[in-house]
């Protein structure tokens, strides 16, 4: 049994845990309302951006002689997975739910017998992959030293792909990224970029629409898809941000509670070993002076 001095500096240590992750809550709060903003700003341009890509696809005549990235190579053999995760720890299971699915999908990409290539993005994805498929990585990036994302960071993703595609490395490129939803929830998702998937990307837009485009739609295919790719890629990272805080708010919030409950559990048993050993007190000094 622990004696009175160890109780006390436990219950002390505990403590010191609990303020710690009650500011931590209370910045992820502050952090998260910004973040969840950014995220809700930036998704509608994204999918406008899908559909009109969509609808310039769909006025193509000779799709063999279309862009590359638009089309893809016509292969299925190698894959490029573009995995997003956080550079920091302490958000709950907001990394490991992205790695898992991604490791789902891995498994089923090798088993299907095609090429595995993988970049990470964030130091805590690369950590938790590269024991099972670090042979796998062949490329990865970390922003620790950025206190906020910026569309330039994802326009040097999208560079690094457009390069690896332009020299054949591969023929799909998946993008791995945590949806937000509210401060509970955040769904893993894996998103294909290259190239891009045909269908539409809100559920509403079943009709398509006419538009008249000057220059001819392969010009502006040859620009605007580079953009789609970096603004796919931006979007996931303000989806990413926002989840990050939402899932850090979240577990903050649980371990404070823990250590509320732990605090008062381990109050419970210093207040018992206290009336023990007080109680063992005065029995040794009433039997000593009855002996007397």
């Amino acid at each position: 049994m622990p004696s009175l001095d160890d109780l006390k500096k436990r219950i002390k240590s505990v403590k010191s845990t609990q303020k710690i992750t009650k500011a931590m809550k209370m910045v992820a709060a502050a952090k998260l309302r910004k973040a969840q903003e950014n995220a809700e700003k930036g998704r509608p341009y994204s999918l406008r951006m899908q559909n009109i890509i969509l609808n310039l696809t769909n006025s193509i005549n000779d799709p063999e002689h279309a862009p590359k990235l638009l089309v893809g190579s016509g292969k299925d053999k190698t894959y490029l997975c573009l995995l997003l995760t956080a550079d920091r720890g302490l958000c709950g299971g907001f990394n490991s739910n992205i790695c898992k699915l991604a490791k789902i999908n891995f498994k089923n990409y090798l088993k299907e017998g095609k090429n595995l290539k993988i970049i990470t993005v964030g130091s805590k994805g690369h950590d938790q992959i590269k024991r099972e498929y670090g042979k796998h990585i062949i490329k990865k990036f970390s922003f620790k030293e950025k206190k906020q994302i910026t569309f330039n960071e994802a326009d040097l993703i999208c560079k690094e792909i457009i390069s690896l595609f332009d020299q054949k490395e591969f023929d799909k490129c998946i993008l791995f990224f945590n949806n937000f939803k509210n401060v509970i929830t955040q769904i893993p998702q894996a998103q294909q970029i290259i190239p891009i998937e045909n269908k539409f990307t809100e559920r509403n837009d079943q009709t398509k629409f006419d538009y008249e485009f000057e220059p001819d739609e392969d010009e502006i295919l040859e620009e605007l898809l580079p953009k789609n790719i970096s603004t796919q890629i931006f979007k996931a990272f303000l989806e990413n941000a926002a989840s990050e805080q939402g899932s850090r708010m979240t577990a903050m919030d649980n371990a404070t509670r823990n250590a509320g409950d732990l605090v008062d559990k381990l109050t419970i048993n210093y207040n018992r070993s206290r009336q023990a050993s007080i109680t063992k007190e005065l029995i040794e000094i009433i039997s000593g002076a009855e002996s007397l």
